[in-house]
């Protein structure tokens, strides 16, 4: 590792290692843009290997991008107010379709959410 740069900002050669499927599209002035996302798909697709390629057939291996919260969208979209933007966040919960399993399931991630010491806004 004599040949890695030298710590600057962020970036800090002891944290160095091997790992699979990293990549990173960002703007450094936190613009978000279509062009952004389209190109961080590009490089998710390029990926021979991004961890667990393969590994399950039947749901694939759990690839994806992280994104900004769409604060318009989700002010367009919710029935409850939003706090102001950067001080809230977004979860994705595949419930079952009953409902009255469904019902559970979100009082259990409620649940665990209240023992963070967080509120839930609502749901979508």
């Amino acid at each position: 590792m004599q040949d890695l740069p030298k710590a600057i900002g962020l970036y800090d050669p002891r944290f160095e290692h091997d790992s699979c499927g990293v990549s990173f599209v960002v703007d450094i002035y936190g613009r978000a843009s279509h062009e952004i996302v389209a190109t961080g798909l590009g490089a998710l697709c390029s990926m021979e290997h991004r961890g667990a390629t393969g590994a399950e057939t039947q749901t694939g291996d759990g690839a994806g991008i992280l994104l900004q919260i769409p604060h318009k969208f989700f002010d367009a979209v919710t029935d409850f107010a939003l706090p102001s933007i950067g001080s809230y966040g977004v979860g994705l919960a595949f419930l079952p379709r009953d409902e009255e399993l469904a019902t559970k399931a979100k009082a259990q991630v409620e649940l665990i959410v209240a023992q963070q010491k967080l509120r839930t806004l609502g749901w979508r």
